[in-house]
């Protein structure tokens, strides 16, 4: 079948145990999309929200990589592991006698701007390869440490050695590694024993669907769980320009507004007959003044 002009966004719940990749190329091949994109991966280890563009819509993925993100983890306490999650070779384990009221005390201390160093087993690269590799082999290297937010962070009561948390946080947090400070500080220990993405911007979980249940779908029913593009940038204001200035900003011109909005991008719409058009995105360089930064292809 011909990959077609498929434009939107679609919401997956992925499960434990596959890649980010695997259910984009699933989600692809479902839609016999032409393009696709995701907004930031999610490790097989963990489950969740995956948001996955479609089309011209992963022109807007950036947006929601910067986005602040929801997890509901759970912790282990007692037990450290090689890669700090579930997945590792157990390396120390210690006795657990903390109780709720500790690790509400704790809490306090990874609330707002906190200071993370990245985990080994990471992504992030060192003179081109990835850090897990290093950690492969054995090898332990510097990392700096990096500053994230912590805007929310809740735990439930304990079962056992394991307790909940519910987590808001900004981009680049390592829950991994926030599970292993809060144990560090209760001077327990701890790893990741599971983690679910509930939340990417103002998307969430709730919203979501299965790639089983979206396979399953007939063609129409699948379109309708496509959200429209700028679903990925509602947290930017909003700016309508009259029809006469379409077609000079789809072209790629600066044109003028009348308001002046006090934020330096903006998502743009277009008048038109039907219903307000999304054109893309614009840069505010100047009071009034809209440069284009990312596009819609026109026509669509």
């Amino acid at each position: 079948m011909a990959r077609t002009p498929i434009h939107g966004v679609v919401l997956l719940d992925k499960p434990i145990g596959l890649s980010s990749h695997t259910a984009l190329a699933r989600a692809k091949r479902a839609f016999q999309a032409a393009k696709a994109g995701h907004t930031g991966t999610l490790d097989p280890l963990a489950s969740g929200l995956l948001p996955v563009c479609l089309g011209e819509a992963t022109k807007f993925a950036s947006d929601l990589l910067e986005a602040d993100k929801a997890y509901r983890a759970s912790v282990f306490l007692g037990v450290c592991t090689t890669t700090g999650d579930a997945e590792g070779e157990i390396i120390e384990t210690r006795p657990v006698t903390v109780d709720d009221a500790a690790i509400e005390a704790v809490m306090e201390r990874f609330r707002g701007p906190i200071e993370q160093i990245p985990p080994m087993y990471s992504a992030l690269k060192r003179d081109g390869r990835p850090l897990y590799e290093y950690a492969r082999q054995g090898l332990t290297l510097e990392r700096a440490a990096r500053s994230v937010t912590i805007h929310e962070i809740k735990a439930e009561p304990l079962a056992g050695a394991c307790f909940t948390l519910s987590v808001l946080c900004s981009k680049g947090t390592y829950v991994r590694t926030l599970a292993e400070d809060i144990g560090r500080a209760l001077g327990t220990g701890a790893h990741l024993a599971a983690l679910r993405r509930v939340g990417v911007g103002s998307l969430r979980i709730d919203e979501a669907i299965t790639l089983e249940a979206l396979e399953a779908l007939n063609g129409p029913a699948r379109l309708e769980r496509l959200l429209p593009v700028d679903t990925l940038v509602q947290s930017l204001p909003r700016v309508v320009l009259k029809a006469e200035l379409v077609g000079r900003f789809q072209n790629g011109q600066t044109v003028s507004v009348e308001d002046c909005l006090p934020s330096p991008r903006v998502r743009v719409y277009g008048e038109s007959e039907a219903a307000l058009q999304f054109l893309g995105v614009a840069e505010i360089r100047e009071p009034g003044w809209l440069k284009p930064h990312r596009l819609i292809a026109s026509g669509l």
